[in-house]
C-alpha cells in the first residue's frame, strides 16, 4: 500500500467533516492546495451507470464560464479552405493527412484534436493511440464539425470534454486553485449541470452517488450534490 506524504497526513487533518457543503468544499480544496505549483481543482463524480452497456455511457462537453486556467492548444485535421479558416481561427496545430502521420509518429503536443467530417476516414486510424488519452475526434464531444471557427474560440475559452470511465466516474478539472471560491463553484455548478443534462437513455434508479473535490496534490473532499443541485446562480 502506498504511504502518504507528511504534507498530505496533516492536510487529511484539516478535514474535519464526512460531507460538505458546496462552497464550504471549494474553501478546504483552496486550504489543502499546498504544493510549490499552482495545482488545478478535480471533480470525480460516481454515477449509477454501468458504460459496458451503449445507453448508459456518459460523453459530452461542458463551457466553463470561468475558464480553465489553462492555455490550451487546439490542433485542428482538415483540408481544403477549411485549413486556412482553422489557423485564422487561432488553431495551433492544422495540416491533413501529414498532421495525421506526424500523430502516428508520435506528435501529441496538443490538448485538444477537433476534425471536419470529410476527413474521419482517415482520422479512424488514430483511434487506438488517441482514444485512450481521450484526444480522439467525436461528435458527441463536439469535436468533429464543419464549425470550425466557433468550436475552436469555444474550446480555447474554457469548452472541456468529458467523459464516464468504465465504473461509471466522471473525473474532469473545473478550474485551478488560484480562481476565487464563487469562480470555481460557477464551474462546479456547471458541471453538475452539463452531467445532468446529458443523462444517458438507460440509467436507471438513483443517477448521483457521490462527488469528491480535489486539488492535484491534495486529500478527496467529499461534496453534498444534493445542495450543488439546488443551488441557482444568477
Amino acid at each position: 500500500m502506498k504511504k502518504r506524504s507528511i504534507r498530505y497526513q496533516a492536510l487529511i487533518t484539516k478535514l474535519n467533516k464526512k460531507t460538505y457543503e458546496p462552497l464550504e468544499a471549494i474553501k478546504c480544496l483552496k486550504e489543502t492546495a499546498t504544493a510549490k505549483f499552482i495545482e488545478s481543482a478535480e471533480a470525480h463524480c460516481k454515477l449509477g451507470i454501468d458504460p459496458k452497456y451503449t445507453d448508459q455511457q456518459l460523453r459530452a462537453t461542458v463551457s466553463l464560464p470561468k475558464g480553465t486556467g489553462q492555455n490550451i492548444r487546439v490542433a485542428v485535421i482538415t483540408k481544403g479552405e477549411k485549413l486556412n479558416e482553422a489557423l485564422q481561427s487561432g488553431a495551433d496545430v492544422v495540416g491533413s493527412e501529414d498532421l495525421i502521420n506526424d500523430i502516428q509518429k508520435g506528435r501529441l503536443d496538443f490538448d485538444c484534436l477537433i476534425a471536419t467530417p470529410d476527413v474521419m476516414p482517415q482520422v479512424a486510424k488514430l483511434g487506438r493511440l488517441l482514444g485512450p488519452r481521450g484526444l480522439m475526434p467525436s461528435p458527441k464531444g463536439g469535436t468533429v464539425t464543419f464549425e470550425l471557427s466557433q468550436t475552436i474560440k469555444e474550446f480555447k475559452a474554457g469548452k472541456i470534454e468529458f467523459r464516464s470511465d468504465r465504473t461509471g466516474i466522471v473525473h474532469v478539472l473545473f478550474g485551478k486553485t488560484n480562481f476565487t471560491e464563487e469562480d470555481l463553484l460557477i464551474n462546479l455548478k456547471s458541471v453538475q449541470e452539463a452531467i445532468d443534462r446529458n443523462r444517458p437513455s438507460g440509467a436507471k434508479g438513483r443517477y448521483w452517488r457521490s462527488l469528491y473535490i480535489s486539488s492535484t496534490m491534495g486529500p478527496s473532499i467529499e461534496v453534498d450534490f444534493n445542495t450543488l443541485r439546488e443551488i441557482k446562480l444568477v
